[in-house]
């Protein structure tokens, strides 16, 4: 394994981009999907002007229509035109849907950590108890948000985590590869007038993603990751998850934020306070101490 093979050391046959040009292929795959699925959307009545989910059918939509295309093109790019196999981007390793599941075990038991370290500070007031589980349908409804999730979290630590990363990694070397991944990552979660504590958590957020995947040489555990803290932020707690608010009972227990933005993160949910960042932060270290796998 070359020092500047992240994944896997399978030979290419095809193109690979060169390294300050990939960032660049990506965020276009992030707007060909966008711009190739959204007008559908909104001729539906799923989505507004903005771009915004309408409604509960509109979230299923948005989460699971464009990253399925968004997907299903970074899979045709690499095995048509850099034509090398899908180990090369972090689908590889034993045992991978033990690998996934035991992900999203970790990434539950994080948010709800973030979540009492926040109330814990006096950022939330128990405004009741978690009603999902008395209705069948909400219950429903919360199993098929995973599956969305999976699609759409899984779908972007395929793009920034599996391609992204061991692209660049493969022609400029791996510190360039995480800090090029981590700043395009915050750019596509970045939006204008944005509380400048939010773009630190999604550039903290990436690099702890980055972290997970360069030590275990595969994505399977961070996707998982990614899922079950969505999934769980989106459903558990009334709150919000990267600004979109699932209109859903709270599963666990209803929150209603209070103090300052700094802490509660405000509009955009728990992923904006300080204490996320902190918590990523922290997490780099644990995982930078781990020995990576050989």
């Amino acid at each position: 394994m070359t020092s500047k093979t992240l994944f896997s050391a399978e030979a290419h046959r095809g193109w690979l981009p060169w390294g300050l040009l990939s960032p660049f292929l990506c965020i276009a795959f992030v707007a060909m999907s966008l711009l190739g699925t959204s007008p559908w959307l909104k001729s539906l009545g799923l989505e507004d002007s903005s771009g915004d989910p309408i409604g509960l059918t509109g979230v299923y939509a948005f989460l699971l229509i464009p990253f399925a295309a968004l997907g299903l093109l970074i899979v045709a790019w690499v095995r048509l035109v850099e034509r090398r196999p899908l180990s090369t981007v972090g689908l590889t390793g034993p045992a991978p849907a033990r690998t996934l599941f035991g992900g999203i075990l970790i990434g539950a038991v994080m948010i709800m950590g973030l979540i009492a370290a926040v109330g814990g500070l006096g950022g939330y007031e128990v405004a009741g108890p978690g009603r999902a589980l008395a209705s069948p349908r909400v219950m429903g409804s919360i199993g098929l948000l995973l599956l969305c999730f999976v699609v759409q979290a899984g779908v972007e630590e395929l793009l920034f985590r599996g391609w992204l990363l061991s692209a660049v990694t493969r022609k400029l070397g791996l510190p360039i590869g995480v800090l090029l991944t981590s700043l395009v990552f915050t750019f596509l979660h970045w939006s204008p007038n944005q509380y400048w504590l939010i773009t630190v958590s999604s550039f903290a957020f990436s690099a702890f993603a980055c972290a997970w995947a360069i030590r275990a040489r595969n994505i399977w555990g961070v996707m998982g990751w990614h899922i079950g803290w969505n999934w769980l932020l989106s459903i558990g707690f009334g709150l919000p998850v990267t600004g979109l608010m699932i209109d859903l009972p709270p599963l666990l227990v209803h929150l209603v934020p209070q103090g300052p933005d700094s802490l509660t993160g405000g509009a955009e949910g728990p992923e904006g306070s300080w204490v996320c960042s902190l918590l990523f932060m922290i997490g780099i270290a644990v995982l930078l101490l781990r020995p990576r796998k050989s």
